[in-house]
């Protein structure tokens, strides 16, 4: 069996020959390079030639796919969603906390 799924940034994917998840990181056209990082944080490359005669397929992006990354910050993970319960500083009335 061979790849059929193309490379694409973002993506997931699962090696189903040899069980490991990954996603496609960037892909460089100049030299001929897919990057991809493992579900544990490796970093790994392939060509095309090896992508294409590989056992490749799309999958969701796993549950905890941020494991890894213990050191991440939540904006690095993407979210957009903003902590609505701190007071906007402006709404605060400055003699209510002096005394």
């Amino acid at each position: 069996m061979t790849t059929i799924a193309d490379p694409i940034i973002g993506s997931w994917y699962k090696d189903v020959e040899n069980n490991l998840k990954f996603k496609v990181v960037a892909i460089e056209e100049s030299d001929d390079s897919i990057e991809v990082q493992y579900l544990n944080g490796d970093i790994g490359e392939y060509d095309h030639d090896s992508w294409y005669s590989s056992t490749f397929d799309y999958i969701e992006a796993p549950e905890d796919w941020s494991a890894p990354f213990d050191d991440l910050e939540v904006d690095d993970l993407g979210y957009t969603d903003t902590d609505e319960h701190r007071p906007n500083p402006d709404d605060l009335d400055i003699e209510d906390y002096l005394d």
